[in-house]
Parts: C-alpha cells; sequence; structure tokens
C-alpha cells in the first residue's frame, strides 16, 4: 500500500499544466491539455493534475494524472470489442494518443442510482421536485442513493455550463441524427454493462458515468475522452453499500463524489465560500485515486521514479514533435 509520506514529495511537483508549443494546437479542458494534429489525425491527450469539482478547478492533486490515464487506457482495451476507440498508442503514463475525432457535442450519461450533488444530477433534481428527467420519468416515492430498476441515459449538451438535454432536443438541435442517437444509446448501455459486470469482479458498484463519442474520417462511431475513471464515473464499495443505505448513510466512496460532499461538508455554496484545500487534504485525494486504480485492475500503481513529469512527457513524445 502506497503511504502518504511516498505521496508528499509529488506535492510539489504536481502537472498543473504543460506547454508544448511543438505538439500541435493547443486547447485546455478541465483536466486534459489537448495538442491537435489535424495534418497526422492525431489528438493528444495530456493528463494534469486539476482537481475540478462543480465546474471550479481547486487545485492539483499529485500523481492524478497518471491514474486516470492509466485507469482510462486500461478500460479502453476492456471494451474495443463493443465499439471502436480512439486510442492509437500509450507514450507515457500521462499521455494518449488518440484519432483526430470530430467530437459530438454531447455528454451521455448513464445513471443506476438515484444519487449526486451536481446541479444536473439525478438526486439534486429529483430532490428539487422533478420528475421528468431527461425525456424519463422518474417514480415518486424515490430516496437518495436508491438503485434504479434498470440503468437511464441522461445527456446534457457539452458547453461551459453543461445543461440537461432529452433525446428530441438533442435531435432537434442537430446535435446528432436519429440513427446516430440509436447507436449513441445502445452502444453506451453495452459498455456501462460491461463496466458494472467488471467492477463487480472487483467489489465495487459503478453507479454512473459519463461518455463522449465521436466521429472517425470513415464515418465510424467512437468512444473518446476517457472511460470509467474516477473523474467521470462514481464508484461505491459493494460490500457496505446495503446497510450504509439502510441506515440512510452515505456509500463509501471511491471517485471525486468524495472531494464534492467534503466541499459541502466544509460550507460550499456557489458563488459563496470556497474551503481552503490543505496539503493533507490533497494527499487524502491523492490516496484515494491510487486506490481506485489498484481496486479497479487489481494492479500495483507504480511511483514514477522522478518527479519531473513535464521533462518526462517531453522526452517521451519527441516522435509526435512537428518541427
Amino acid at each position: 500500500m502506497i503511504t502518504p509520506d511516498q505521496l508528499r514529495p509529488f506535492l510539489d511537483t504536481t502537472l498543473t499544466t504543460t506547454d508544448f508549443p511543438t505538439l500541435g494546437e493547443k486547447y485546455a479542458g478541465k483536466v486534459r491539455d489537448v495538442y491537435v494534429q489535424k495534418e497526422k489525425g492525431n489528438r493528444i491527450l495530456i493528463a494534469t493534475d486539476r482537481q475540478s469539482a462543480f465546474d471550479i478547478n481547486w487545485c492539483t492533486i499529485p500523481l492524478k494524472g497518471q491514474v486516470l490515464t492509466q485507469i482510462s487506457a486500461w478500460w479502453f482495451d476492456r471494451i474495443a470489442d463493443i465499439m471502436p476507440t480512439q486510442v492509437v498508442e500509450m507514450p507515457d503514463p500521462n499521455v494518449m494518443v488518440a484519432k483526430d475525432l470530430d467530437i459530438l457535442k454531447i455528454e451521455i450519461v448513464v445513471r443506476a442510482y438515484l444519487t449526486g450533488s451536481s446541479k444536473t444530477s439525478s438526486w439534486m433534481n429529483y430532490n428539487n421536485g422533478v420528475r421528468d428527467y431527461c425525456g424519463i420519468t422518474m417514480p415518486d416515492g424515490m430516496v437518495k442513493n436508491q438503485k434504479f430498476e434498470a440503468p437511464i441515459i441522461t445527456p446534457t449538451t457539452k458547453t461551459d455550463d453543461d445543461e440537461l438535454i432529452d433525446p428530441d432536443g438533442i435531435i432537434s438541435q442537430g446535435l446528432a441524427t436519429k440513427e446516430q442517437w440509436e447507436e449513441i444509446e445502445d452502444k453506451a448501455m453495452k459498455i456501462f454493462k460491461r463496466g458494472q459486470e467488471l467492477a463487480a469482479e472487483r467489489g465495487l458498484i459503478l453507479v454512473d458515468t459519463k461518455y463522449e463519442m465521436g466521429i472517425d474520417k470513415e464515418g465510424n462511431l467512437c468512444i473518446a475522452d476517457e472511460v470509467h475513471t474516477p473523474d467521470s464515473s462514481r464508484y461505491w464499495l459493494e460490500s457496505t453499500y446495503k446497510e450504509r443505505f439502510a441506515n440512510a448513510d452515505e456509500p463509501d466512496s471511491l471517485d471525486k463524489e468524495f472531494f464534492r460532499l467534503w466541499l459541502r461538508s466544509e460550507g460550499f455554496e456557489y458563488g459563496g465560500k470556497h474551503p481552503e484545500i490543505t496539503d493533507d487534504v490533497r494527499i487524502m485525494l491523492a490516496s484515494k485515486y491510487i486506490d481506485l486504480y489498484e481496486k479497479i485492475t487489481g494492479e500495483e500503481f507504480v511511483i514514477p521514479e522522478s518527479a519531473n513529469v513535464e521533462d518526462r512527457i517531453s522526452n517521451n513524445m519527441q516522435k509526435y514533435m512537428i518541427s
């Protein structure tokens, strides 16, 4: 087991941002810095250590980028038989070279439980009286963290301020064709089912997740971005879920929902108080990310020999540099 003392040296060397102009045209997402190489058909995704929640970048978490990239790579390998993936190569623990897809401007969110603390989550909407949720009618009488009869898909728009949308809205706004949406629903449900099955083998519940998809140059729908990482998905410990649910306690969580709940417990409100993120909190979050990696994959997480992640990435990406 990796100890806090092993993680502490990485507090001052987290990857906040990257600057590799010879890798292509850059844009920054919430966590990843993406370099686009149009002529080569590549999209280079570098996972930083940035920690976001409630659409706010709060801090950096030691080794988080490596964890996200390696979990995602593990999952991409295990769903490639369901649909084509973006993956071209993994030249560095923080880097995925992907196909330059035409990314659809929707996030496909699959939910198996009534939970969450963000404004688009099923529980926050349900608790506010919403029953027509992305075109799905939710029954009265449910309680927080209860399992749905079957998983549901609740898409959102990919904008600065994500908004819930239903399939009719997606089609009418031209975000996807009817045929594309039918394929998206089919593939998303199959990938989620695979995720639930593999998570269950490791004593975990895959509660919900979001997928991004795009079209490749041959016109194929491909899974993009990341798959079943603790930033895109919610995981609970199966062994304690029933007891904690019966007692109306929050499930044992291994994802960034723990961070959201911590922020709430510290008094966070939109436009209001921002709690201080101490080094101890950052190390606690790093430990949770690493713990989830090891629980999902069954493999030991390897701490890098050098804390200088940016130099390592630069060395490993030489063949992708554009002169």
